[in-house]
């Protein structure tokens, strides 16, 4: 977000969370992207925050509910106050638990562990949620559409035009099962903590084979998960690598070096397979 809109989001969260009887004399942005991450201190509680109607607070607040009913591995809600979307100044917001990250870095089995645990979790919740080739189609119109993404080169547009539609259809020729998901489970949404790894960001919850979620994973993770299909991992892969890249030439993207992130997964996808794991692209 602009400095104009941080400034105002952090008011907004420090407003809101007095008015919920929280002290607030500092507010700490821990990240600062499409959303705002915030630490309110001395209460410690943590704030998610966003431009009204640029959100799905309202899904991640009854799957972090339901989840954490049944001791899924998500990030609590914060206990003092009611759960559920707060709105200010513009601002949509919810609040949280803040949790103070291990410095031991998660192991590989860890991970994969936690994410079967929350994929079964997942299993016994019903709620509505959007299937994940609907992710995809949004994904190719974005590419598609040239006022959304005009710094995209005729060459590269095809290519990921070609990449969308082929991993989807090979995706979905494989006719796997499928399930709710956490979306988007890479290294970035889980938190190594004293309670044990816990998943953040439960908004890009959508349904679909446990594969499209494993593919978030480093290579490392994804051989611990149990019973993968290895082929429609491959694809699932191929299929993200290419979501990403799309993602990275919005031109209401605000990833850091989106550009740069989008040019990177462009030569892979030039490059061929073996796909690698979205995971492995942070270390780069």
């Amino acid at each position: 977000m602009e400095a104009a809109l941080v400034s105002r989001g952090m008011a907004a969260a420090a407003s809101l969370a007095g008015a919920q009887h929280l002290r607030v004399d500092e507010v700490v942005v821990i990240q600062n992207s499409n959303k705002l991450a915030l630490r309110l201190l001395p209460c410690d509680a943590f704030a998610r925050v966003a431009l009204l109607g640029d959100e799905v607070f309202a899904l991640e607040v009854e799957l972090a509910q339901r989840l954490a009913a049944i001791a899924s591995p998500v990030a609590a809600l914060e206990p003092r106050v009611e759960p559920r979307v707060y709105e200010d100044d513009g601002f949509a917001m919810t609040f949280w638990t803040y949790q103070t990250v291990a410095p031991d870095q998660l192991s590989p089995t860890a991970y994969a562990h936690a994410l079967n645990r929350l994929h079964t979790g997942m299993r016994s919740v019903e709620i509505a949620a959007p299937h994940f080739m609907e992710r995809v189609a949004q994904a190719e119109r974005l590419v598609a559409n040239r006022d959304e993404s005009p710094a995209l080169a005729d060459d590269d547009r095809q290519l990921l035009l070609s990449t969308l539609r082929s991993a989807r259809q090979d995706v979905h020729a494989r006719t796997a099962a499928e399930q709710l998901l956490h979306g988007e489970p890479h290294a970035g949404n889980v938190l190594n903590t004293s309670d044990g790894p816990l998943f953040i960001d439960l908004e890009t919850c959508c349904r679909g084979p446990i594969e499209f979620d494993v593919a978030h994973a480093p290579d490392e993770v994804c051989a611990h998960y149990p019973d993968v299909d290895q082929v429609l991992l491959q694809e699932c892969r191929r299929l993200v690598l290419a979501m990403v890249a799309a993602w990275r030439w919005d031109v209401r993207d605000e990833h850091p070096n989106g550009h740069q992130h989008g040019r990177h997964i462009l030569a892979l996808l030039r490059n061929g397979p073996p796909w690698p794991a979205l995971g492995a692209l942070a270390a780069d």
